[in-house]
């Protein structure tokens, strides 16, 4: 998950560059594509078969991505950049929520709820350390944009129980992101059917090749993450994107960071090493299936 918040903070720095060039979904559809491409060749190149018998799953978890990139995508259009990121990164919340509410439901006054405690308490000191970083803002005119970023949240948050789902079923991670690229690939055509696509000019055009490379190299590492590991743990690790974007800003774009932000980066790098070792004091040898 380090690997694949570091891939995807990297990604967003080649996509701020190339957002004066071309619109939204056509980053989308182009992103998508160079994946298809790519991970046609690499599961050619490791013998995985493409063919599903799980199309379905497949199906849900391109609908649910799809609908979080969107909502996302339009929060970030009607709401100040900081806000609509802590929005989003709301998803690990509801993970850590989800989690621990179906375990409530299922399992009843056995559910495990002392073990699980301290771990969802970091994801929510994580999220802390977020917001401190971000400090976002929201004003009486914006709450249709604060609705569609809680919306982006929540369907990350699905996308991202699909993932672990899929991984439960036997599929491997190279199969589900070639999928999602798939679904990327249709929404962001379809999209540039009505908002209209830009020509290319050069230089420009190369950053589409790096934010492809980026994007699906992040989304394996990611489902790698999700599929293998602790879902309450890979999802406070998630906050670490945040650090890696506020480093870039520093360095490439000349962000200050107020003494606030350094606070919350330390919080978000700390809550992510309680959470690694409650984890692994609570079941030193935990199963990839023991979420």
């Amino acid at each position: 998950m380090l690997l694949a918040s570091l891939l995807f903070a990297s990604m967003s720095v080649c996509i701020k560059f190339a957002s004066t060039h071309f619109n939204s979904f056509e980053i989308v559809a182009y992103r998508g594509l160079v994946g298809v491409i790519f991970l046609l060749g690499f599961t050619r190149l490791r013998g995985v078969s493409l063919a599903t018998s799980v199309p379905m799953m497949h199906f849900w978890r391109s609908v649910v991505g799809v609908i979080a990139l969107t909502t996302w995508f339009y929060a970030i259009a009607m709401l100040p950049l900081a806000t609509a990121m802590t929005l989003n990164y709301m998803s690990s919340v509801w993970i850590a929520t989800f989690l621990l509410g179906g375990a409530i439901l299922l399992q009843g006054r056995n559910a495990p709820i002392r073990q699980q405690s301290p771990l969802f308490l970091t994801v929510l000191a994580g999220f802390a350390g977020v917001a401190m970083m971000l400090r976002p803002t929201l004003n009486d005119d914006q709450i249709v944009g604060a609705l569609l970023g809680l919306v982006s949240g929540i369907f990350s948050a699905f996308a991202y129980l699909q993932v672990a789902g899929l991984s439960r079923a036997g599929e491997p991670e190279s199969r589900t992101v070639f999928y999602f690229s798939v679904g990327a690939v249709i929404t962001g055509g379809l999209g540039m059917l009505f908002v209209g696509a830009n020509a290319w000019s050069w230089p420009s055009a190369l950053w589409l090749l790096p934010i492809g490379l980026l994007a699906v190299l992040g989304q394996l590492c990611m489902t790698r993450a999700y599929a293998r590991g602790a879902t309450m743990v890979v999802a406070n690790l998630q906050y670490s994107g945040i650090v890696f974007a506020g480093i870039y800003g520093i360095v490439f774009f000349g962000d200050v960071l107020p003494l606030l932000g350094w606070a919350g980066m330390a919080l978000i790098i700390v809550s992510g090493i309680a959470a690694t070792a409650l984890r692994a004091r609570a079941v030193p040898h935990a199963p990839a299936e023991e979420h």
